[in-house]
């Protein structure tokens, strides 16, 4: 029996004949496993005839199975026919107004990940109309957008409506100091920095993340000129890697190894480009999978061969600064990379850590750099629960930074 069937977007009238639905009611009540793309069509077909039955199950198999049904360039199209079904959706519809959230998320970033940027952050702006403005910040903070990316953390934080982690809090510091709100951004991390003090005190919270937590903000405080509350913070780190090295963590670390690399990532944000519109960067401040644009996270991981070339050129060409300079920024990259897929293997890490500190001592009349380096390794150290070590290159750093004679060099580079 002939049918026509109109196949453009969720609101045009599509006519099936009744051949077309009883088919789609057999597949579905078959016992056999129907293919995504033989699941997609019944649910359009029923979706026509039932909305009220099948226009939710459609939105989810659009959804969930959009990954089965084709390769990236065509997800966008899926993605925007779940979200036109979501938006059918009866008011009444149980959890009607999530199925539209999810199927607007699932959208954006399918249009992150083929390049779509502006039609991406329309959608994020119509996900921040009703919920935390979380993913829209870190869409502005990766487009170099970082007052508006401050201003909408800022809203988010003090309406007292959304759950505030420590997440939130350093991604808010790390936008207020992008966009030259270096005190307001002390103010929001150093409070970040008393809260951790508390639960540590309370075996709340693991010694670790605080010793990466003060070192990041002593670091904000020399930025900002503020010599004296940098050396505190450095001297109460030092103090923790000290009871680290004696009697290692007194409280369950649990998964915590994120701080560290995003942290370190953070750190390393002045050494890249300015992020523009035109040529976004990753949101520094953020870890990878907890917002990263697809299309961010594939340049940045990408660039790791194209620094290799460099690293090697510089080194061949004797430049020791531009090549202590590309060496860190290639180690960040591949800890991020490393950390975020699931190696977590020291090994492969360790020597990109100590090949920094080996060439930072070469550098003449350099001990800022030298000691950065040793305090990259040790907080490093500190994640794979080296602890000694990392205490004995943190003294190195911290004598470094305040002008005093290192302590002799034992076991390391």
């Amino acid at each position: 029996m002939h049918h026509t069937e109109n196949r453009g977007h969720m609101g045009n009238a599509r006519k099936f004949d009744e051949d077309a639905v009883l088919r789609a009611r057999v597949a579905l009540l078959g016992s056999g496993r129907l293919t995504a793309r033989e699941e997609l069509e019944a649910y359009r077909v029923l979706a026509e005839v039932s909305p009220r039955a099948y226009l939710p199950k459609l939105v989810q198999v659009l959804v969930h199975r959009s990954y089965d049904l084709g390769n990236a360039e065509l997800r966008p199209a899926l993605y925007a026919e779940a979200v036109a079904a979501a938006r059918r959706l009866d008011a009444e519809v149980p959890n009607r107004d999530e199925s539209l959230r999810q199927a607007l998320r699932s959208y954006e970033l399918a249009l992150f990940a083929v390049g779509r940027r502006a039609e991406g952050r329309v959608v994020c702006e119509e996900l921040a109309r009703t919920a935390p403005y979380g993913r829209l910040a870190l869409v502005l903070t990766e487009e170099g957008r970082h007052a508006e990316a401050a201003e909408l953390y800022g809203r988010q934080v003090t309406s007292g409506g959304a759950d505030v982690s420590d997440w939130t809090l350093i991604e808010w510091a790390a936008e207020l100091d992008a966009a030259g709100r270096r005190e307001e951004a002390l103010k929001v991390f150093g409070g970040l920095v008393d809260d951790t003090r508390h639960r540590v005190a309370e075996d709340r919270a693991p010694l670790a993340s605080s010793v990466w937590k003060l070192n990041h903000y002593a670091g904000m405080l020399r930025a900002a000129g503020h010599r004296r509350e940098e050396a505190a913070a450095r001297r109460e780190a030092l103090a923790l890697l000290a009871r680290l090295a004696l009697g290692g963590e007194p409280a369950s670390r649990g998964d915590i190894r994120a701080m560290w690399v995003t942290l370190l990532a953070l750190s390393g944000r002045p050494a890249e480009p300015a992020a523009t519109p035109e040529s976004p960067l990753p949101p520094f401040g953020a870890y990878p999978f907890h917002g990263w644009s697809p299309d961010t996270r594939e340049a940045y991981f990408g660039s790791v061969t194209a620094l290799e070339r460099e690293v090697v050129a510089l080194r061949e060409s004797g430049d020791l600064p531009e090549l202590v300079t590309a060496h860190r920024r290639l180690t960040v990259r591949r800890a991020l990379h490393r950390e975020t897929r699931g190696f977590r293997d020291e090994e492969a890490l360790c020597p990109l850590f100590d090949e920094g500190v080996a060439l930072a001592r070469r550098l003449p009349a350099s001990p800022g750099t030298l000691a950065q380096a040793l305090t990259d390794r040790s907080m490093f150290l500190a994640a794979v629960e080296r602890y000694a070590e990392a205490h004995a290159d943190f003294v190195e750093a911290v004598s470094l930074l305040d002008g005093g004679t290192p302590p002799p060099i034992v076991t390391r580079t």
